[in-house]
């Protein structure tokens, strides 16, 4: 029977082990490449018969076609969309949180777990300033994180507005900038619900007094206000804390979207640029971004969880028995009821090495950025289109068409020579650095650069 644990079982396991170790230590990490799903299927053949083609054989076609045709995130020139560079400790903790099988959506199912995460939790949520009864839960990405907190902020929309004896909107709507993630709008269509993007300043910042005009034209349309901290395509901190006072005077919900950006909270150099994020209502920081942990890990912060497990409790006969466990229930935080402990391998990382080394590693790719930014204005052949913010660097190549900018790019995929894709800003093609591995060093920097004369 399959689940049976045999001789074969003992000799698979001991190669998935020895393949692990073997990638965790690989050194240099190669990018991988792309193929079609033709030249994979030839490559592979058939993998789900009825007979099965036995552990051994699938592991070797994974490790010999499959995982070579996935780009590795933390190759150390990935520099294109937010990459990522989980620790080996994260990475070895990974199996173990998969072979445990821990269902961790409940405190009588998961306590362990969930003390493990909220110690995590709390290392963000000192970061950012909330105090001792604010809380969080770990979730897949962002997408999720920002959905569940901008329900969360209907949720207080209406408590709000039927305590004063009012009935809510036809359609609610949420205020945000015209730089924020793809991720808010879609959230909104999940929830229909409109979004008013507003003009951000010529900082690229959303600001207080373009909130307060929103909020002033849409009344108690108005759920929620989403601020940015770090867009994707700059880098750009909104202005938080004028924000944050504005939803404050108002008694409006608001969010800040840090997914990228909030890890450079770690850096304490950088701490001031954040000012204000301590007044958010919800909070979104993705650890396997720019904190070193493996895939997917997201965590949404809320300065008053018991108003989010308002909103997200589900409730019914079979569940009823967990709530005489503990009050800290994780899938009450989110949209989920089944959820991985996904928090663990960030856990295990921060207790393994300390937050100590969590700042220096978050420093090392700011001070990166700088350096990259002066190398590029530095160069004939470049121009710095934007001044780098945290760790993000925009650059254009003088005289290049956007063709030019592709056919670059394929071509150093191709090499295996670099992942750096094409952006846009302005409407004009730019190239776009994106640093989160400490191990990415500058020579490689001058590589690419020079790559591009």
């Amino acid at each position: 029977m399959m689940h049976d644990y045999t001789d074969d079982t003992e000799a698979l396991a001991d190669e998935i082990v020895r393949f692990a170790r073997w990638r965790t230590r690989l050194d240099p990490i190669p990018l991988g490449r792309a193929r079609t799903d033709e030249e994979l299927t030839q490559l592979v053949g058939p993998t789900v018969t009825p007979a099965g083609i036995g552990g051994h054989r699938a592991l070797e076609l994974f490790r010999d076609v499959l995982a070579p045709s996935c780009l590795s995130v933390d190759y150390t020139k990935y520099l294109s969309f937010v990459p990522a560079a989980p620790t080996e400790a994260a990475i070895l903790f990974d199996l173990v949180v998969g072979a445990f099988s821990i269902y961790g959506g409940s405190w009588i199912e998961g306590s362990g777990a969930a003390h493990a995460e909220n110690e995590a939790l709390r290392w963000l949520l000192d970061l950012a300033g909330l105090d001792d009864s604010a809380g969080g839960v770990f979730v897949p990405g962002g997408t999720v994180g920002n959905l569940s907190a901008l329900v969360g902020a209907r949720g207080a929309a209406e408590a709000r507005l039927a305590a004063e004896g009012r009935g809510r909107p036809d359609r609610w709507a949420f205020v945000t900038s015209k730089t924020a993630h793809s991720s808010v709008p879609s959230a909104a269509r999940v929830m229909d619900a409109d979004v008013i993007a507003v003009d951000v300043d010529d900082r690229r910042r959303l600001t207080g007094p373009v909130v307060a005009e929103a909020l002033d034209a849409h009344g108690d349309r108005i759920a929620g206000v989403v601020a940015t901290a770090g867009t994707t395509n700059l880098g750009v901190i909104d202005d938080l804390r004028a924000i944050g006072e504005v939803c404050h005077e108002r008694d409006v919900f608001f969010h800040v979207d840090a997914a990228y950006g909030g890890a450079a909270l770690a850096a304490p150099a950088a701490r001031e640029l954040f000012d204000g994020i301590e007044l958010a209502d919800s909070i979104i920081i993705d650890p396997h971004k720019w904190l070193f942990a493996p895939f997917d890990c997201c965590a949404l912060l809320w300065r008053d969880p018991d108003q989010a497990r308002a909103v997200h409790a589900q409730h019914a006969d079979y569940l009823a028995f967990l709530d005489a466990y503990g009050d800290w229930n994780p899938s009450d935080f989110a949209i989920h009821l089944t959820r991985r402990s996904r928090g663990l391998p960030f856990w295990f990382s921060l207790a393994t090495y300390g937050t100590d080394a969590y700042a220096d590693a978050v420093q090392v790719t700011l001070d990166l950025a700088v350096e990259a930014g002066r190398r590029i204005e530095a160069a004939e052949h470049l121009n710095l289109v934007w001044p780098p913010e945290l760790s993000i660097v925009v650059f254009e190549r003088v005289g290049w068409e956007a063709d030019q900018y592709q056919t670059w790019s394929e071509k150093m995929l191709e090499d295996g020579s670099a992942f750096v894709v094409p952006s846009r800003h302005d409407g004009k093609p730019v190239f776009r650095f994106c640093f989160v591995n400490p191990r990415t060093t500058i020579a490689e920097i001058d590589q690419i650069i020079d790559a591009l004369v």
